[in-house]
């Protein structure tokens, strides 16, 4: 087996554990919370991206303007979202965290990290090493293959 193959099956290894334990973590967060990933979802796009309106949401999950108005019709009554009036034109309404979709969303991102941090414990001071070494320079080509985007 070539050196290149062997480093596609392990990184392939890697992604699929990273995104299994990742999104199950996802997962319980949001069903302890009851709210659906897809909501959940929502809350983390705004926590990236920033405010956005309905149309916005529609058009990243790919389901209609009605659709996307339900989900986020309960995050507003959940006290995650508010929805104020769009300064550019007052038709529109822009959707934004509040301080409490704020809390929630880094209480989320803090649970599924929670296994990686029990993971490192278990590597030695080299292995730490050797591991930030090597994501590092996974991190750099990822960024510059986002950039040619």
């Amino acid at each position: 087996m070539t050196e290149k193959v062997q480093f596609s099956q392990i990184t392939r290894q890697w992604m699929d554990i990273f995104m299994h334990r990742s999104m199950r973590g996802w997962s319980h967060f949001a069903k302890s919370t009851g709210l659906s990933m897809p909501q959940f979802s929502i809350l983390m796009q705004l926590h990236h991206k920033g405010a956005c309106g309905v149309s916005d949401i529609s058009e990243r999950f790919d389901i209609t303007n009605a659709a996307a108005s339900q989900l986020v019709d309960k995050l507003v009554q959940s006290g995650y979202l508010e929805r104020t009036e769009d300064p550019s034109d007052r038709r529109a309404k822009v959707l934004n965290l509040t301080d409490q979709g704020r809390s929630f969303v880094v209480q989320g991102i803090q649970e599924r990290h929670r296994w990686m941090d029990d993971l490192v414990k278990n590597l030695s001071t080299e292995e730490r090493v050797k591991v930030s070494e090597a994501l590092a320079i996974l991190t750099e080509a990822a960024q510059r293959l986002e950039e040619k985007k």
